[in-house]
């Protein structure tokens, strides 16, 4: 295995390694590329496939909505001066969209979630030509997303390109793994308690992939609001449907989702918190959860067991947080 090979394998698997001392020596001496995303997960691809070439900063840590996220000063002085401002698209950005789009007549600006296949992403249901943006919660659409990081990392360094690519497949070895690990658990859940509701609507393509039922309070974006009208539906879903669990995330207010449980008491129905996903935005940095395999195998692990299915407590790997 070349060296390469094995410092992509340890980030991919949260590890903590020492910096990789690059072979070409005079490549490093050029200077980093300095990166700028805008969520977390579109950071730790840079930062993986990018391996000690690059620097990179995430504008969105954890617990922080990128439906609503409105560049600071700060943020503006970093795109500006970032040599690649990699961006999801399909619309989550939502409230910077106009002013990444303009800065993309001056600098490099690649809207790396839009290398998901038209059809294979979910077209919004009131606005056309719209498309749920959450592709990330499943593995296998995360991939073509690597491949659009290591490109546009190419088009600046054509000479690493055979780095950023290494790197990217080694990274793709190890989210395919995790495809696999997700099929298995989430298939381990008896099907009439295939049911996910959660917060808002992040999970479209999860439900679509795994065979899942999938209601959300709020719709694809968390500026929408919930009526009373459709927590009374999905209270009533809960009881008809004998549903246990139920689910908060990481960037949403849990205030409707106790709404519901306290709905479903009122009807002699209990309900509890199945456990708390991570929607649009990673873990704590530093931690397995704070990187993209580690976010994913928690969602799968938690979903899995609350529902009744069969999965290790600790994930994939044996490194999710106790309790998590």
């Amino acid at each position: 295995m070349s060296l390469h090979r094995r410092h992509v394998l340890s980030l991919a698997a949260g590890a903590v390694v020492a910096p990789m001392v690059w072979a070409g020596g005079a490549r490093a001496q050029a200077g980093k590329l300095s990166v700028v995303a805008t969520t977390g997960m579109i950071a730790d691809a840079a930062r993986v496939v990018g391996g000690d070439l690059i620097e990179v900063r995430g504008l969105m840590g954890p617990g922080i909505d990128p439906h609503s996220y409105r560049q600071t000063r700060s943020d503006i002085a970093a795109l500006t001066r970032a040599d690649l401002v990699l961006w999801h698209g399909l619309y989550l950005e939502a409230q910077m969209e106009e002013f990444l789009l303009n800065l993309a007549g001056r600098q490099p600006v690649v809207a790396v979630g839009e290398a998901v296949p038209e059809a294979a992403r979910i077209g919004h249901e009131e606005y056309e030509g719209r498309f749920d943006p959450h592709v990330w919660m499943v593995p296998d659409l995360w991939l073509p997303v690597v491949d659009r990081v290591a490109r546009a990392l190419s088009d600046l360094r054509p000479e690493d390109s055979a780095f950023f690519e290494a790197n990217a497949q080694a990274y793709k070895d190890e989210i395919t793994a995790l495809g696999s690990y997700a099929e298995g658990v989430l298939a381990s859940v008896p099907e009439p308690a295939r049911v996910l509701v959660t917060a808002h609507d992040a999970f479209g393509y999860f439900g679509r992939a795994y065979g899942y039922e999938v209601e959300g309070i709020q719709g694809i974006s968390t500026e929408s609001e919930a009526g009373l009208a459709r927590i009374r539906d999905l209270v009533d879903l809960l009881v008809a449907r004998d549903i246990r669990a139920v689910f908060v995330e990481s960037t949403v207010s849990d205030r409707n989702v106790r709404a519901l449980i306290e709905g479903a008491a009122a009807q002699g129905h209990e309900v509890r918190v199945g456990g708390e996903l991570f929607s649009d935005a990673m873990g704590l940095p530093g931690s397995y959860e704070g990187t993209y395999l580690g976010m994913i195998d928690h969602n799968m692990t938690t979903i899995a067991r609350a529902l009744g299915g069969e999965a290790p407590a600790r994930g994939r790997l044996g490194r999710l947080a106790a309790g998590s």
